[in-house]
């Protein structure tokens, strides 16, 4: 007698095999047998005939802490299938001093909530104490051990510094840190040297994953830094949401490809993730030079309040960056800006809006509206900028070195999450790349499009039995309707569930039954082997 036997369903085994006909059996949270017309019973007999089964999606790339702590359901992924959330583009839960926990405290908008660890570690255990239904793991970010040792500032750090900095990394990996992660457009991330992070990744032993230091004018110049500190560091390298921001970028796409597949037949591990949208979503400071943020978010305030320093910013946004990535023009300027959440309820309003449409209602330059919703804000000010290009989607899609990240939360259409928009990836992400890119257009049959939610990012961030449907695997699950899965989130409407996925287990609870989710909350911090 198994606890659950899923019988009838069409089984994609997550190494990219071909689907055939299978029953899965689970007992406690391992999977226990897959194979045809199993004889055993379950106590839980489910009919999955029609269906799609699959091990559950790994999100790549989450920001889904503060909705996590709102609401562990983590609705908006799950109903996606969705098992495990990896965070740490930059930033990670820690390790954290006081003033780190107090700035980060007194900078959360929606969603308040106390800080009560200091390692990365203690974080990741927060969550799952509080109960969340999917696994959940991540980098320590470089910005962070940044902070802790050397401030907002932008200097090098000294030998001591930087050695404290190795030693935390280390500390991260010894408690199952996946390894570094880094953002390197947003301050302070961006004052890190090559070596700094070079030495940094060493320590961690695990991946170097990155939000490239630039992904438009100076892209292939920002592949070639991470190649390089993959390589210097003697670890595997993975660029966050690969892109190419700005029409006069788009063409860039093939020297990119060129240089990481060089890399790898040179016996380098280097991959990437992608989101299938045309837009990335970050904040104004995307807009705005790196010098005029340096110290953290207040100076930067501050420094917005003098005439003579918003002026120069103004100035600066208009033309391209010299030392800098600018989104703004990457983007086409405020048309191509959408603002879509605010701290300050009086803005809220312009939620939806474009920088454009915001500018000519108030009746100045959209530079200068910028500049002054940061100030009225009292925060970054979420926005999505349209970058990208469809045709460039569709040639990453099909690469076989490609895995999938929302870059967003996992909110649900309820409560707290209704005063921001977010980015419809955050609802959309996985449904819309099996839906649009893989069935409707074919870029790549199904099963290789599951190994590369499944088993192939479950490989690079060397987690224990996951990402495939075996025995002896955990039974993180996914059953869906393959013909009809779909995403529905818009821009102007982002609050919309996917449709298509039928059930899901989670280390053998099932979180969603028939469409709906059970409530449960059965989600695992995960580790990388060492």
């Amino acid at each position: 007698m198994h606890d659950v036997v899923m019988r009838g369903g069409t089984v994609y085994d997550g190494e990219g095999g071909l689907p055939y006909a299978a029953d899965v059996a689970i007992d406690g949270d391992l999977i226990s047998a897959v194979m045809p017309a199993i004889g055993d019973r379950g106590r839980r007999e489910i009919d999955v005939s029609g269906l799609a089964v699959a091990p559950g999606f790994i999100n790549m790339l989450s920001w889904a802490i503060p909705s996590l702590i709102a609401d562990g359901r983590a609705q908006s992924d799950v109903r996606q299938g969705v098992t495990l959330e990896v965070f740490g583009e930059g930033s990670s839960m820690g390790p954290l001093t006081d003033a780190m926990r107090r700035d980060q405290i007194e900078r959360q908008a929606d969603i308040r909530y106390d800080i009560p660890w200091t390692t990365l570690r203690d974080g990741l255990d927060h969550l799952v104490r509080l109960g969340v239904s999917v696994n959940v793991a991540s980098f320590v970010g470089a910005t962070t051990l940044r902070v802790h040792e050397v401030g907002f500032n932008d200097r090098p750090p000294t030998d001591d510094e930087l050695e404290g900095m190795r030693r935390l990394a280390a500390d991260a990996a010894a408690e199952g840190a996946l390894g570094l992660g880094s953002a390197l457009i947003y301050t302070p991330g961006t004052f890190a040297s090559t070596d700094e992070l070079a030495a940094l990744a060493e320590a961690t032993g695990g991946m170097y994953i990155s939000h490239l230091r630039n992904e438009g004018d100076r892209l292939l110049e920002a592949v070639d830094e991470l190649i390089e500190i993959a390589r210097r560091a003697h670890v595997h390298g993975e660029i966050y949401h690969l892109k190419q921001a700005g029409r006069a970028n788009w063409s860039k796409l093939p020297a990119v490809i060129e240089r990481v597949e060089k890399a790898r037949t040179a016996g380098l591990d280097i991959t990437a993730d992608m989101y299938p949208y045309t837009a990335g979503a970050t904040g104004l400071n995307a807009c705005m030079p790196p010098w005029v943020q340096e110290g953290g978010f207040r100076a930067w305030l501050e420094r917005l309040r003098d005439a003579s320093v918003r002026q120069r910013v103004a100035r600066e946004m208009r033309a391209p960056g010299k030392d800098w990535e600018n989104l703004y023009l990457a983007a086409g300027g405020a048309d191509g800006v959408l603002l879509v959440s605010f701290k300050n309820d009086n803005l809220k309003p312009l939620t939806g809006k474009t920088l454009a449409v915001v500018a000519k209602m108030r009746g100045r330059s959209p530079e200068d509206t910028a500049i002054d919703l940061v100030v009225e804000d009292e925060s970054r000010v979420g926005a999505c900028y349209f970058i990208a290009s469809e045709d460039n989607l569709r040639r990453e899609v099909a690469l076989e070195w490609m895995s999938f990240g929302s870059d967003e939360a996992a909110p649900a259409p309820e409560g707290v999450f209704l005063k921001s928009n977010p980015h419809p990836r955050a609802y959309g992400t996985f449904a819309r790349l099996l839906g649009q890119y893989v069935r409707d257009e074919g870029l790549v049959p199904l099963e290789e499009a599951i190994r590369r939610l499944t088993s192939f990012p479950a490989k690079n961030l060397r987690l224990d039995r996951r990402g495939r449907l075996a025995r002896g695997y955990f039974a993180d699950v996914v059953a869906f309707e393959a013909e009809k899965i779909a995403d529905h989130a818009t821009y102007a409407d982002p609050h919309r569930y996917a449709s298509g996925i039928v059930n899901v287990f989670v280390n053998g609870e099932q979180v969603l039954h028939r469409g709906e989710h059970t409530g449960a909350r059965p989600g695992r911090v995960l580790a990388r082997r060492a």
